[in-house]
Order: structure tokens, then C-alpha cells, then sequence
């Protein structure tokens, strides 16, 4: 089993930055892909950016893209999402994922999911 514990949200406002932060714990040696969700009022959830434990380029939202920055500190089993030029669109609970497939840019891929933390950005 994987547990994820996700820290780091807060309310900003536009034109901010957050870092999130995922710490995993268990069988972590067994995951292959780790990235973040984000279910924002009104749409379904979505992937922001996911990437893999290994070798992998990130996948990222076109519209996070140059402005998000997904990172892993594989020491210390933990993902960042480094997230700068808030939008107001950018508000929702981001939840961290990870799943043990090879195809990581596939939602399907992701079993294990944290609680979440929520991101408020105003303008």
C-alpha cells in the first residue's frame, strides 16, 4: 500500500506562487508514475502535471505550462508542483497521485490518492 500526504495549499493572490508538497509513504519502490490533479468548482478533475519515478519527461496542462513546475526529491519520497503566475482559474483541491503502470500520462494509471489541499487564488 502507498499513503500520500499532501501540504502546502493556501490563498493567494493572482500573480502569486505556492509550492505543494506530496510526501509518500509504504511501497513506494513499486511506483512508476507520481503527479498532480486538480478538481476545480464546477469541472471534473484534471490532470496539472504527472511525471515518472524514472527516466520520463513530465506531462504538463497546456494551461499550467511555463508556469508550474512538477519536481521529485526521490531521498526523501516526496513531489513538489512549484506553481508561479497564479490564476484565478488556478482555485480547486489539488490532489497528489501515483500509480505502479507504465503509461503515466494515462489518468487510469493513478490508484493511490492523497486527501488533497486546496488552492485559492484571487484576483
Amino acid at each position: 500500500q502507498v499513503q500520500l500526504v499532501e501540504s502546502g495549499g493556501n490563498s493567494v493572490q493572482a500573480g502569486g506562487s505556492l509550492r505543494l508538497s506530496c510526501a509518500a509513504f509504504g511501497s513506494v519502490d513499486r511506483l512508476n508514475c507520481i503527479g498532480w490533479f486538480r478538481q476545480s468548482p464546477g469541472k471534473g478533475r484534471e490532470a496539472v502535471a504527472l511525471t515518472y519515478f524514472g527516466p520520463g519527461l513530465p506531462y504538463y496542462a497546456e494551461s499550467v505550462k511555463g508556469r508550474f513546475t512538477i519536481s521529485k526529491d526521490n531521498a526523501k519520497n516526496t513531489l513538489y508542483l512549484e506553481m508561479n503566475r497564479l490564476k484565478d482559474e488556478d482555485t480547486g483541491m489539488y490532489y497528489c497521485a501515483a500509480g505502479t503502470a507504465s503509461g503515466c500520462y494515462t489518468s487510469n494509471t493513478y490508484i493511490y490518492w492523497g486527501q488533497g489541499t486546496q488552492v485559492t487564488v484571487s484576483s
